[in-house]
């Protein structure tokens, strides 16, 4: 069942005047050019058949690195005021520390000025997943020396395009990272760890603390982070059930917030987290933030574990997890197959006023979007309105949301399902790297264009 409008769409509500509006990407999702870098764990994870989907890898994916004059163009022309994109660790140093490739991050200095030429804000990403490979053998995400190496990077980068970025954003989804990277091996690295996959996340969060004091001794200011949140829904009022809804909240919500915000580990979790000083790495961790980001995609219904391993949005879950997620019904469902909920956004965002009262910076929604086929993209029309006036309504509520970034400017390299998933803007023809706007475009550019009117 798709989100089809019926009719004519009415006016979006009033938003600030200040308030950003921006597209968002990812570097190995749409840069190809691999041959101009070191390889990260993403290269070696599409080696292996049967890792992607599709069979495919992002070799090329997009072509940006060579493309990304008529990429900018076509932020431009949209009309946000902002571009998130990410800087591949790998490309810029291609070993992950030593000796910077000096072609690697004069592309994105080259990019930066191509955006300011064309009155676009560059919202840099430091690390969307590519962990480079030679970091990878030296114990990735699992070695505490991981983390200061990312700080090292940051610094790199600061030093080079601070002068002309005004935001920046260290990590994004270390939740996901962790899980499906490292416990459920889906994504690269493609470890099956379960819960031993957690120093992945205390590193994670250690790396964003020293990367958020490293870009400030740079002279960097206007920091956060991209996190993934979602509303958890009880399967049932049952004991078990709702037990169940609550841990899956801390492992994929609180245990990625908690510590950012407040200093300290949901209860229990602490322990859990290898550190020599837990103490001094949580004032590291919870270095004041001057906005959080908010990547939201879907609600999550969770219940009690079933007797047996379950297929749950494309994923293998084995029956080890303490619970089940299950199926959303009575929704529209995305090509991905994930329920379009738009008032689930609203709930979260109102929900994490109420839990970090003060302890919450300024809010940014730096990824909202959706899977779908085709150039007149009326579900994503759909989709985007019903989610802009959610956000609105938390507006109203009181919740100081600063930003929203739609997730993606481009179709692109959707990491293990490959090309199959659509989540672009611009539909782009893979094979001949032809960009053509969708409606979901021209629709967006028109509500910008009515903003500024």
């Amino acid at each position: 069942m798709a989100a089809t409008p019926a009719g004519p769409i009415p006016p979006l509500p009033r938003f600030p005047r200040d308030f950003l509006w921006g597209v968002s990407t990812s570097a190995h999702q749409i840069e190809g050019a691999a041959d101009q870098r070191g390889a990260s764990v993403w290269d070696a994870f599409t080696a292996v058949p049967g890792n992607v989907k599709d069979g495919t890898t992002a070799a090329v994916a997009c072509d940006h690195y060579h493309r990304y004059r008529e990429d900018v163009a076509l932020v431009r022309d949209l009309g946000v005021d902002a571009y998130r994109f990410s800087v591949s660790w790998p490309r810029v140093l291609p070993t992950g520390s030593g000796p910077v490739h000096a072609a690697g991050l004069d592309f994105y200095d080259r990019l930066v000025d191509e955006l300011c030429a064309a009155g676009v804000r560059p919202v840099p990403t430091l690390f969307h997943w590519d962990t480079p490979l030679a970091v990878q053998e030296a114990g990735g995400w699992l070695s505490r020396d991981t983390a200061e190496r990312f700080a090292e990077y940051a610094a790199v980068v600061a030093a080079r395009i601070g002068d002309r970025v005004p935001k920046w954003i260290t990590l994004n989804e270390p939740a996901e990272h962790t899980l499906l990277g490292h416990a459920l091996g889906e994504h690269a690295p493609g470890r099956r760890l379960l819960f031993d996959a957690l120093p992945v996340a205390h590193h994670q969060l250690l790396a964003h603390g020293l990367a958020v004091r490293a870009l400030r001794a740079a002279g960097a200011r206007d920091i956060g982070i991209a996190n993934s949140h979602g509303p958890t829904w009880p399967a049932s009022d049952g004991d078990e059930d709702t037990a169940a809804a609550d841990f899956y909240d801390v492992l994929l919500n609180r245990l990625f917030a908690d510590p950012l915000l407040v200093g300290h580990y949901p209860e229990g979790c602490g322990e859990l987290m290898p550190s020599p000083d837990l103490e001094a790495d949580l004032k590291v961790i919870s270095e004041p933030l001057d906005w959080y980001g908010i990547n939201f995609y879907q609600p999550t219904k969770v219940g009690a574990p079933l007797p047996h391993t379950t297929e749950f949005s494309g994923l293998t879950l084995p029956p080890e997890l303490p619970f089940s997620p299950r199926e959303i019904e009575g929704y529209p469902k995305t090509d991905f197959g994930w329920p379009v909920v738009p008032g689930a956004l609203t709930e979260l965002l109102t929900a994490f006023r109420d839990r970090y009262g003060d302890r919450l910076p300024p809010l940014v929604i730096t990824e909202n979007g959706c899977s779908y086929e085709g150039l007149d993209d009326q579900e994503r029309i759909a989709y985007l309105d019903g989610h802009l006036r959610a956000l609105h309504r938390a507006l109203e509520a009181g919740v100081d949301v600063r930003g929203y970034f739609v997730w993606s400017l481009m179709d692109n390299f959707e990491w293990a399902e490959g090309y199959r998933r659509r989540f672009g803007l611009v539909h782009v023809d893979h094979t001949t790297q032809e960009r053509t706007p969708k409606a979901s475009y021209h629709w967006l550019r028109e509500v910008l264009r009515a903003r500024r009117a």
